[in-house]
């Protein structure tokens, strides 16, 4: 059953994640009170037309200006920077906002959602990763929740749903005498299977032809590196309170097991879908409840085959340098994003080869001076430090 008086904020209206929530929220007659975008105007026009929210929050403050006069027969209040985007953040009416901003971008918006106590449905892994242990402490000060859009972390999320925690279940608890460690699936991304002297030749082109999911370009270069999953292995021990050594990694190409349990009997416990970011966007809008089908029905027989393999770490490192980020603790995880953001848009660019994404993050793991026990404003600064110390390899 869908509460349709539910009212909810889209951040990263016009990305992937964003556009999907749309979709999802059209279908179930929800309403939208929120929207953000960067600069994508044309379509945040036909999304404000279509979904009337109150607030419109523009990053790129020409852009904003532009959309302003655009839409000033309509009754939306357009607010312009990102000042503007936590100025209507702190100002909307809306019960659950989905944030699908990309990278370090989304972090605050998360931080001033949980400071409202607002639930938010999180598809930004860099919150966590890179504040994870501010984020969760101000969500718990002031009662908010934080679900997960991210189908691997979705999937674990309604696998445990299935072994019956109860509101008295602490973390420990359940990892205790229920829970004995979490698989993620990982497809792999664009190069499994390729040696390092191959990776050495790929282009973006190449990387961006992911075989089973369509997303942002920066979301699916961090699966051909495998960055993506050690992001979500941290985000993991975040979200469901369980070290590092309790959580596995398999790759499984087919992406249709999204996510593994296994508990302390032995048993293991599986979420199937067909790879469509709609069910974890729909199930995180509807929790408790379900609702009706948006997405293709699985089709086992069709399939036929599902493949798992053992992660190459010799090739594909990054998993075991956001362990050791996250191990290491303090501002590592945001010189751990910052650094592979930088990486990553300059190898769109063309301006660096793939095999240095990587080099380039385990650099400034190395490089940046680290601070063990970080204020938000800490990450803040260690983050736009190591932004200008990465532009400096290149």
């Amino acid at each position: 059953m869908v509460n349709k008086n539910r009212k909810i904020a889209v951040l990263g209206s016009t990305g992937s994640i964003g556009t999907q929530t749309l979709s999802c929220a059209k279908e179930m007659g929800l309403e939208v009170t929120l929207l953000t975008a960067f600069k994508s105007i044309d379509l945040l026009e036909k999304q404000i037309r279509e979904f009337s929210p109150s607030l419109v929050a523009v990053a790129d403050i020409d852009a904003a200006h532009e959309l302003r006069l655009r839409v000033s027969d309509t009754n939306t209040r357009i607010f312009s920077g990102m000042d503007g985007i936590l100025e209507a953040i702190d100002s909307a009416d809306f019960d659950i906002a989905v944030n699908g901003i990309v990278g370090m971008a989304g972090m605050l918006p998360t931080y001033r959602c949980v400071r409202r106590g607002k639930t938010v449905a999180l598809a930004n892994k860099e919150s966590l990763v890179v504040a994870g242990d501010i984020i969760l402490k101000t969500a718990s000060e002031n009662h908010a929740e934080i679900l997960t859009v991210d189908s691997e972390h979705s999937a674990v999320f309604q696998c445990l749903n299935g072994i019956n925690p109860t509101k008295d279940d602490t973390a420990d608890r359940i990892l205790g005498e229920k829970l004995s460690r979490i698989i993620l699936t990982a497809s792999g991304g664009a190069f499994w299977g390729m040696t390092s002297a191959e990776l050495e030749k790929v282009t973006a082109e190449s990387a961006l032809k992911h075989p089973n999911w369509k997303m942002g370009s920066k979301i699916t270069i961090d699966c051909a590196t495998m960055m993506n999953k050690g992001f979500e292995i941290i985000e993991a021990m975040y979200l469901f309170g369980v070290p590092d050594e309790k959580i596995d990694v398999l790759v499984h190409r087919e992406s249709i097991v999204h996510s593994m349990i296994e508990t302390v009997d032995g048993s293991v416990l599986a979420q199937l879908s067909v790879p469509d970011m709609r069910l974890a966007i729909q199930y995180a809008l509807t929790y408790p409840n379900r609702s009706g089908r948006q997405i293709d029905k699985l089709d086992l027989a069709k399939i036929a085959k599902l493949t798992f393999y053992e992660p190459d770490y010799k090739t594909f490192p990054a998993p075991l340098i956001c362990r050791a980020a996250k191990k290491t603790g303090g501002t590592a995880t945001a010189v751990l994003n910052a650094s592979n953001e930088i990486a990553v848009e300059r190898f769109l660019k063309g301006d660096i080869r793939y095999p240095k994404i990587v080099e380039f993050v385990e650099r400034a793991l190395n490089d940046i001076p680290l601070i063990s026990t970080p204020t938000l404003e800490d990450i803040l600064e260690i983050d736009r430090k190591t932004r200008l110390t990465v532009e400096k390899y290149i």
